[in-house]
């Protein structure tokens, strides 16, 4: 894709898991960005339904449902098939084929060492992440990155590491393949076969749950981003607040009411309910209020589009199986010239080899399989003349 002054845009790749419908959280942390971004960049977005199993593996029984919702939520914030690439991860085989072949070469030590391998084993005690699939996680993630030879992955700074693994993997694999090109003169130069991403690191708001804490469905404190209108002013209504009398002065950067008006008020309503806050002379009642307006207005629009697209199941699929082509097309681009530079068995290969040994053969063929196929083609032409001698 190219811009309107003919250069080519920088690719970017991202996506998430499909644990259900979006909320706020998801909404201001990543996906209000990817909506810029496609204006400006090559976006792929995938929903990453095999990095689900990581974790939840054991029952799948929304997989498919949850994959859905967050399509619906990503239409419905205004991601244009038109302008951007979505598709769902395993709709592409070629990156479990990445995988696969960066497995064989990346060091265990990498993937032990990434951060948030022994915290989420901490913090999900509960479920059984002893397999490989938790621990090469960050593996499969290079794999979707560097598939499309993307020039960044916009991430908050906790995933920076994620990113830094990536390039280490592109790098070292780089290392033991690499693509020959022609240079100066009548001499080659060696190419490097897989782009390294940089991290395009994003400022992106906090935004707190209704009980102060992180938002997080897991801890029923979450907004949904197509949540109607009702239930969106009964949960602001019910949130936590920074002032326990309204005597007391607040802070709206650790209220999440205040939190919500730092997001989603202009600046005049931002300025009044700080002051209000701070100095106690706005009722919590009366701040929720104009929290509940503000939001309201932002999410409406957006509520407004899921709902029609929810209404025409067939645009949906016919959205997700073109961006699946077009995932393909691109995967497979990177693909051929690994499988080229591995040096792995192709029937092409096996074709040029033998029937055009005037061209440089990829790969030598054993005399024994060559004979096999001259014997054949030798054979089929003398029972061709037998045939003719008998039928005159």
């Amino acid at each position: 894709m190219t811009d309107t002054s003919g250069k080519s845009r920088p690719r970017v790749l991202s996506g998430m898991r499909p644990t259900g419908m979006l909320h706020l959280g998801n909404y201001v942390g990543a996906l209000q960005n990817w909506v810029k971004l496609q204006s400006t960049h090559k976006c792929f977005f995938f929903v990453a339904d095999w990095h689900a199993l990581t974790t939840d593996y054991e029952d799948t029984s929304r997989l498919a449902s949850n994959t859905l919702e967050v399509f619906l939520d990503w239409l419905g914030a205004g991601l244009d098939p038109k302008q951007c690439t979505m598709f769902v991860q395993s709709h592409v085989k070629q990156h479990a084929e990445l995988h696969v072949l960066f497995s064989m070469v990346t060091p265990l030590g990498w993937l032990e060492r990434v951060p948030s391998y022994k915290e989420q084993q901490q913090n999900l005690q509960t479920k059984d992440l002893s397999t490989y699939g938790f621990l090469g996680y960050p593996l499969l993630q290079a794999a979707d990155i560097l598939i499309y030879q993307a020039d960044g992955v916009p991430v908050g700074e906790d995933q920076v590491a994620h990113v830094e693994l990536t390039r280490e993997v592109a790098r070292r694999f780089n290392h033991f393949y690499s693509r020959r090109v022609p240079g100066t003169g009548s001499g080659e130069r060696q190419e490097p076969l897989i782009k390294e991403p940089q991290a395009l690191l994003t400022k992106t708001p906090k935004l707190l749950g209704l009980d102060g804490r992180k938002m997080s469905k897991s801890y029923g404190n979450s907004i949904l981003l197509s949540e109607e209108a009702d239930k969106l002013a009964e949960k602001i209504r019910g949130s936590l607040t920074d002032r326990p009398k309204l005597t007391d002065r607040g802070n709206p950067d650790r209220c999440p009411v205040g939190n919500l008006h730092q997001i989603f008020s202009d600046a005049d309503r931002l300025v009044f309910i700080t002051a209000g806050c701070t100095q106690a002379t706005i009722k919590c009642i009366d701040c929720k209020a104009l929290a509940i307006e503000s939001t309201e207005a932002h999410i409406a629009p957006i509520r407004q589009r899921r709902k029609q697209f929810a209404s025409q199941p067939d645009e949906v699929l016919r959205v997700i199986r073109e961006g699946a082509q077009q995932a393909n097309a691109a995967a497979e681009e990177t693909m051929q010239a690994v499988r080229r530079a591995v040096n792995l068995f192709s029937l092409e290969s096996m074709d040029t080899a033998i029937n055009r040994p005037s061209a440089p053969a990829r790969i030598r063929v054993p005399e024994s399989a060559a004979s096999a196929l001259r014997l054949k083609s030798v054979t089929s032409y003398n029972r061709g003349v037998a045939g003719k001698s008998l039928s005159s």
